[in-house]
């Protein structure tokens, strides 16, 4: 929007300056940071009047229940307002004109997998009886936004379009790719689907200490910030012998937006928190980045930069299939992040490891991308 208005309202130095996608980057951030930090505390204030506190019952844990005890009642849904500064930020700074037609899905996306989140709170806070809905219900609405989101990504936005449509680039082999417009562009609905809902729900198996999903989705947006860019330019891409994809830069407006709002979170989510930021906010996030690495054809390096996210998720999983199939746990608790905690590891010291981890991991990523 601000690139549009900006040969009427500014000079015409400075209207090209805003054309840039580091300058409207930059102001993305501050945007989404700013919002976060001036009205997250009206919001806090909001929520904590109506009683919208975090539960730590029904777990199924009661060592984990005693460890947070101290948790108990304070206000959630957090990501109410870090989704809204996201949105806002994209919104301001995103182009959505030419070659640009990844900008809409991506704000359709992120505010879709938003409400799907606000819906699980919003039962799990409203009724007792019920940890948020239906695993089935909450999988079925992420997959049909995921859908659609693919559809307009194959369809209207010619993804990839120069290469005749979407092909899946591995790490390491310069000319080696998967067609995925076989069959329709079967595999590529599917493979954005798992992408997508799968790297919204490993953010939400995350999000359970203080700080600890926003400061990884900080430095994993921090890292495809610079993959989006570089994907997104004609010169940056050919040098790096990786697909150059023409509107693909604008992600990084929108990564740097995700820096804003997580970086305005950890404002009053550092420990101890002040609010937690809820599916709402989980849901959203996630998605954010599951369509950087989608629009980037990065999807194999997503396991690198949400490394941390990836972990959590597998521990879950097989902490389940172990103990249907065994009857034993693999861990003490899952995600992994409890299993520390019930090690006797202070919270604090789990949460700030961890985002060491992911600073490590984001620039492996960055090495990873550059090595054909």
């Amino acid at each position: 929007m601000i690139h549009w208005l900006a040969p009427y309202l500014f000079s015409e130095d400075l209207g090209r300056l805003l054309g840039y996608v580091s300058t409207r980057a930059a102001g993305a951030a501050i945007t989404a940071f700013l919002f976060a930090v001036l009205f997250g505390g009206r919001i806090i204030g909001w929520l904590a009047a109506r009683g919208v506190g975090e539960r730590i019952d029904s777990t199924g844990a009661a060592v984990l229940e005693k460890l947070h005890a101290h948790k108990k009642g304070t206000p959630t849904m957090g990501g109410l307002f870090v989704i809204a500064g996201i949105l806002l930020a994209c919104v301001l700074w995103m182009r959505f004109d030419g070659a640009n037609k990844f900008s809409m899905p991506g704000v359709w996306l992120v505010a879709g997998f938003a409400a799907v989140g606000f819906w699980d709170d919003w039962v799990k806070l409203h009724n007792p009886q019920k940890r948020g809905i239906g695993k089935r219900e909450k999988q079925g609405a992420l997959t049909v936004v995921a859908l659609l989101t693919a559809l307009w990504l194959y369809g209207p936005a010619g993804l990839e379009g120069a290469a005749g449509g979407p092909h899946l680039y591995v790490p390491f082999a310069k000319d080696f790719t998967f067609d995925l417009t076989v069959w329709f562009g079967v595999p590529f609905l599917l493979l954005a689907v798992l992408v997508l809902t799968g790297a919204a729900n490993a953010v939400n198996l995350t999000d359970g200490l203080d700080g600890l999903a926003a400061g990884c989705i900080a430095t994993a947006a921090i890292a495809f910030a610079v993959i989006t860019y570089a994907v997104g330019r004609v010169d940056w891409s050919h040098y790096l012998l990786v697909q150059h994809v023409a509107g693909a830069s604008e992600m990084t407006v929108m990564m740097a937006a995700l820096l804003g709002g997580a970086l305005g979170f950890l404002w009053w989510n550092a420990a101890p928190a002040l609010v937690f930021m809820g599916d709402v906010g989980s849901l959203g996030l996630g998605g954010a980045l599951g369509y950087a690495a989608l629009v980037s054809r990065t999807e194999l390096v997503l396991l690198v930069v949400g490394g941390v996210f990836v972990v959590e998720a597998l521990s879950v999983i097989l902490q389940v299939a172990s103990f249907k199939l065994r009857g034993k746990r693999v861990f003490r608790c899952a995600p992994l992040h409890h299993h520390f905690q019930y090690g006797g590891m202070p919270e604090t010291r789990v949460v700030v490891r961890t985002w060491v981890v992911s600073a490590l991991l984001a620039l492996c990523s960055l090495a990873l991308f550059k090595v054909r």
